[in-house]
């Protein structure tokens, strides 16, 4: 049986990845609210992830053989949860602690399901070590200035001008750019789910 597959992200850089991946997909995002109760960063991110997969699942059809992927990244350092900057002074504080030093970047990915007339799901989380050179404050400034640091997690985005300042990935790259996908294909196929159709 063919499975339609939904992605619940409006991230340009999911998407890709997904394309990327050979996955034949449609984008329908939710518009709730993010509702978090966990604390530590793996187990947040596998229930926001959660969160955006069910809010699509609940508004389409039970059709069996529907799946819903839900996403996403946070990143953290010493434990500490960097979200998306609200301004540039913002963006300024994050890559001046981020510079010469290694942080976390933690997917949450969730893979829900129809399957016998139930929503079923999967939810996994991968993390990734990123370490940065060190970086001068005029580097950091010009790099602000493109504008890039603005919609993402930790003020950068890895396939994004700041990505020349890496020093070492430990894990998966994918994971960082915002989707281990690797991961996901593998979790489907012990769902018996074929995302690649």
């Amino acid at each position: 049986m063919k499975n339609k597959i939904i992605l619940a992200s409006a991230s340009p850089r999911r998407r890709e990845l997904l394309e990327w991946a050979g996955v034949n997909f449609q984008v329908v995002t939710g518009n709730g609210e993010e509702n978090i109760t966990e604390t530590e960063p793996s187990r947040i991110v596998e229930e926001l992830s959660a969160e955006k997969a069910f809010q699509v699942a609940e508004t389409i059809s039970e059709e069996e053989g529907t799946v819903v992927i839900g996403a996403d990244t946070i990143v953290s350092f010493q434990g500490k949860i960097l979200g998306k900057p609200s301004d540039k002074a913002d963006s300024r504080k994050t890559l001046e602690m981020l510079q010469g030093n290694t942080h976390q970047v933690y997917t949450g990915v969730t893979i829900a399901f129809f399957r016998e007339g139930r929503l079923r799901r999967r939810s996994f989380s991968e993390c990734t070590d990123v370490t940065f050179y060190p970086v001068s404050e005029e580097e950091i400034e010009a790099y602000i200035e493109t504008g890039d640091p603005a919609d993402k997690a930790g003020s950068y985005g890895i396939q994004g001008p700041f990505g020349i300042y890496v020093k070492e990935i430990r894990g998966d790259y994918h994971n960082v750019v915002g989707l281990p996908v690797a991961r996901l294909l593998y979790e489907g196929k012990k769902l018996g789910i074929n995302l690649r159709g």
